[in-house]
């Protein structure tokens, strides 16, 4: 609690009234409030049904960058954490162990390094934790191996493949086998698998559409796994998914380690494209809460939460509650709200958002408050936020 604290000094308020009747009316705004009953239910839930299919579950901790949650994934049984970014790996790794979790902690870099610095601090990091690094060219592994020599550590290292996204990954079997081969010569680092991630398939609607484009993305993974098991490589770890694509990995059986990450909180992206499929059973945990600030029309109202307040690439959120008002952008600062029939928001009156796209939102704030109906429960920070690098 104490680093929160730090952050939140203007909240003394609400921090003297943890646990009290109605604390929560006191946050200031705008914020992002998270139900923590249905945070650790959302968190149970996935580790279950995991453990249910008999894959591995390596959460992703862009979407919560939190240390906290991290911590309670890893006590529900995740294997290790997945990482989009160095930054975001060496915060979270450096405040587990702040806090006192002595177990080594397994941490993947989803995104390839490029360059002798970030290969340096790779290293260093894998003096921290059991550290896999995800490579797409010869030249990462050649970079690795340097800085893993200097430090005198090792790394595990992952082929990342282009499933049909093409953001990052080698583009099939030959490039591949390169990688591999690389690898295989180095003297502190190790092959230990692949990683195939493909964001789009996540939002596809409709369940037998995103079933369909699962198993295309599959195939081109596959494809590559059996050249290298042919050429005598232990693909020991298969990574990849997603909360959009969860059970749809299992029915098809090629991935043994699942790198869900936004079923912890759920946004209006996810809720839009899942519906009611097994994939989106899960709750809405995470809301931004803002306070209307004007309220001098008849039919709409400005509230204190813009564009710098929510990601804006996913659309509008969803005003909680009140399903024929609408939100639009009104501003950096603001945004408008319509009253609903029969309703009319008042001035001081609080609202809350379903953010659109929940990982960007979280980064841009310092913390999350917890919460219980009308009772702040405590505030954790956004451990990694801003860690983009």
């Amino acid at each position: 609690m104490s680093q929160s604290q730090r952050h939140v000094r203007a909240y003394d308020e609400v921090l003297d009234q943890l646990g009290e009747v109605n604390s929560r009316r006191l946050i200031p705004t705008p914020a992002l409030v998270c139900d923590l009953s249905l945070l650790l239910s959302n968190i149970e839930r996935m580790a279950g049904l995991a453990r249910d299919a008999g894959v591995a579950l390596r959460p992703h901790v862009k979407s919560h960058k939190s240390a906290f949650i991290a911590k309670h994934q890893l006590d529900a049984g995740a294997v290790g954490l997945s990482f989009a970014k160095l930054g975001e790996a060496e915060a979270v790794v450096e405040q587990l162990r702040a806090d006192g979790d002595h177990t080594v902690i397994s941490a993947l870099l989803t995104s390839p390094l490029v360059g002798r610095h970030p290969a340096e601090r790779a290293a260093a990091l894998a003096g921290q934790c059991d550290l896999i690094v995800v490579v797409d060219h010869c030249d990462g592994v050649d970079e690795l191996e340097a800085a893993a020599v200097a430090a005198e550590t090792t790394l595990s290292v992952l082929c990342d493949v282009d499933v049909g996204l093409g953001r990052t990954g080698v583009t099939g079997p030959a490039e591949a086998l390169a990688v591999a081969e690389r690898v295989n010569v180095a003297t502190r680092l190790t092959f230990n698998g692949v990683q195939g991630y493909d964001g789009l398939t996540q939002h596809v609607v409709g369940r037998e559409h995103r079933r369909a484009a699962t198993i295309a993305s599959t195939k081109r993974l596959t494809i590559v796994i059996d050249a290298l098991e042919a050429a005598g490589f232990n693909v020991a770890i298969r990574s990849g998914g997603g909360t959009g694509t969860m059970g749809l990995d299992v029915e098809i059986g090629a991935l043994n380690q699942l790198q869900t990450g936004s079923y912890v909180f759920m946004d209006r992206q996810y809720r839009d494209a899942l519906g009611d499929d097994p994939e989106g059973r899960f709750a809405q945990s995470l809301t931004l809460l803002t306070t209307v600030i004007s309220a001098n029309h008849d039919d709409f109202v400005t509230v204190d939460a813009g564009l710098k307040s929510m990601a804006t690439d996913a659309g509008v959120p969803v005003v909680v509650g009140h399903e024929t008002a609408s939100y639009r952008f009104f501003g950096d600062e603001q945004g408008v709200v319509t009253n609903p029939p029969g309703h009319s928001f008042r001035r001081g009156e609080r609202l809350e958002l379903v953010p659109p796209h929940c990982d960007p939102t979280v980064d841009r704030y310092d913390v999350i408050w917890l919460v219980h109906d009308d009772v702040v429960l405590g505030v954790i920070d956004v451990t990694a936020r801003g860690r983009s690098q």
